[in-house]
């Protein structure tokens, strides 16, 4: 490791000048700088603080020291003085309860996804655009890391820069175990950004900060598993792999389907108050409370929305189809609690 501190951030800034403007980082890839990268803003909401943040590390004009390969021993230690160094330089310009977005492109997407892994309660967002999560980095990728930090990520079919294993990896992680609320844009292409996902991006980012400013946003991260009155306590682990989910609008159950038996008790059971879908899907829609919703993409159960905290509500969640009685018995007790949750009860019924 480096003991000499890095030189103060060189920063290019464009639209509001409002302090307490909502604050979109801007976060270049290999061989370009803050200048490029800062042509994105007049494509993006305006009413919002952009900065535009050049990497401080030498290596390819970038943040090209991870963002591409495994990473060894000397790049983890200049992560984390990378790391340190924007951490100081975000805390002077973003205090406590200025929203802060990231969007990094490439290697800057790689930096933004550790930023974001390393303190996913800092940020209300995070945009990774034809980049990977630093997964060899030492941070926690478990599941749940990222529960109610909504997050938009874009990839090239045909991206040759980044090794495609790695874009994958992203992609599986944030859509599944994450827990974070995913909006995806898989495009024909290589690695460059497209008039249609800057537009994607646009939407993403003014639902995004709308909802946070006029509703507020729930503290993104891990949590401690919390309890489970409708299931006599907690919520166990739910057995085998995740089911297939489609990452497009309509959100379905594409694999492990609940037989059709399962399916008739729970419209018996639940009727109108949950949005259960049709038989060839088996999973239902409903909402819970943020620590619960949480545990539920955690532990296997389900997975939160792609607009929950954007343009629905956070705990808005799929909750896969039973396999069996046992797991009925389970997505029984997570209605109860919904239902709980929707009607202001206090104590909820086992």
């Amino acid at each position: 490791m480096s003991s000499a501190p890095f030189a103060p951030a060189v920063v290019a800034t464009h639209g509001s000048t409002d302090p307490t403007a909502p604050l979109v980082v801007l976060l270049h890839g290999r061989g370009s700088d803050e200048q490029q990268i800062l042509t994105l803003a007049p494509h993006l909401p305006t009413g919002v603080a952009y900065a535009a943040v050049r990497a401080p590390i030498a290596e390819g004009g970038g943040y090209a020291w991870f963002a591409n390969h495994g990473i060894g021993r000397p790049q983890v230690d200049s992560l984390r003085e990378t790391t340190a160094w924007f951490g100081q330089w975000l805390d002077e310009v973003a205090p406590a309860g200025r929203p802060v977005v990231l969007v990094g492109f490439s290697g800057g997407a790689a930096f933004a996804g550790a930023l974001v892994l390393a303190d996913p309660a800092r940020y209300a967002g995070a945009a990774v655009l034809y980049g990977t999560l630093p997964f060899d980095a030492g941070l926690s990728t478990d599941p749940g890391q990222l529960a109610h930090l909504p997050v938009f990520v874009a990839q090239g079919d045909a991206d040759h820069v980044i090794p495609r294993e790695l874009l994958d990896r992203t992609w599986q992680y944030l859509l599944s175990e994450s827990g974070a609320p995913t909006v995806a844009l898989r495009q024909p292409g290589g690695h460059q950004l497209t008039a249609e996902v800057v537009q994607r991006l646009a939407e993403w980012v003014a639902h995004r900060l709308g909802h946070v400013m006029h509703q507020g946003a729930v503290e993104a991260g891990a949590r401690p598993a919390p309890t489970w009155p409708t299931l006599g306590g907690e919520l166990p682990h739910r057995a085998g792999p995740r089911p297939a989910v489609s990452w497009t609008i309509p959100q379905q159950q594409e694999s492990q389907t609940a037989p059709v038996e399962l399916q008739a008790y729970l419209v018996a059971e639940v009727g109108e108050f949950a949005h259960l879908h049709p038989a060839h899907d088996g999973s239902m829609h409903l909402v819970l409370p943020a620590d619960l919703a949480a545990d539920v993409s955690a532990k296997g159960w389900g997975r939160p929305h792609m607009w929950a905290g954007t343009r629905l509500s956070p705990g808005f969640m799929m909750v896969f189809g039973p396999r069996d009685e046992s797991e009925l018995a389970v997505v029984r007790g997570i209605v109860e609690a919904s239902h709980a949750h929707a009607s202001g009860a206090t104590t909820l019924a086992v």
